[in-house]
């Protein structure tokens, strides 16, 4: 009969404890205690890599909310207000940024170039359909759009423009928190972790939901007052 090198080592193993404790320990009783401390230590790794993949997934939602807040009107002309708009191109809905250079001659004027002349007049359209409230003049080369300065109105509408993206990137922060935390009370349940270790998990993915609701809060508030000053 061939004897495993893992039972060996139980077999020592257990010689050991109950030369100093006094106490007969089988090799089957060591090798189950060895098999239980390997996953268990397997575990508390396996939480903190959710608890990082928590943090990464909630800077990358700051990283959207940031590039959704650029594209809202201040009036004063930046290329970034039409990074969402998508035209046409040859079948593709395609970003415009992609299909044209876009400057920015003056604090109350955008220029768009198109690399593909033929593509102007659906890079034309697109901008118009896009609901930001730019009507481009196309002089059959290159378009531009007039920034006009916002109306009382029109600022109300955009700062409830800004809460809305604001809320959007809190609720996904939140639902990010549920997963972690979803997903910890799964391993302690399934005895992989202990309570304590759940509970540091649980924190660790708090804090981290915390900071970035905090850090919404703070982009949020710094746009909206771009759009109130004048």
């Amino acid at each position: 009969m061939k004897i495993s090198s893992a039972f060996i080592a139980a077999s020592a193993a257990s010689a050991i404890v109950s030369s100093v404790s006094g106490f007969t320990v089988s090799p089957l009783q060591t090798s189950k205690c060895a098999a239980a401390t390997r996953p268990l230590h397997m575990s508390v790794e396996e939480m903190e890599m959710i608890t990082l993949d928590c943090e990464e997934r909630m800077d990358k939602t700051m990283s959207n909310l940031g590039d959704n807040l650029m594209t809202i009107r201040t009036g004063r002309a930046n290329a970034n207000m039409l990074d969402r708009v998508e035209a046409d191109y040859y079948g593709a809905m395609t970003p415009i940024n992609q299909m044209a250079t876009i400057s920015v001659p003056s604090s109350q004027q955008l220029q768009i170039s198109p690399f593909d002349k033929s593509s102007l007049v659906d890079i034309e359209k697109a901008i118009i359909y896009a609901g930001l409230g730019f009507t481009p003049n196309n002089d059959g080369n290159v378009l531009r759009i007039n920034i006009p300065q916002l109306t009382e109105d029109r600022r109300k509408e955009l700062l409830k423009q800004c809460k809305s993206i604001g809320e959007e990137a809190k609720v996904a922060i939140r639902n990010i928190r549920r997963d972690g935390v979803d997903s910890i009370k799964k391993m302690e349940k399934a005895g992989d972790l202990g309570e304590d270790q759940a509970l540091d998990g649980i924190d660790e993915i708090q804090k981290a939901t915390d900071k970035h609701v905090k850090q919404v809060d703070e982009s949020v508030a710094k746009k909206e007052k771009e759009v109130t000053t004048l």
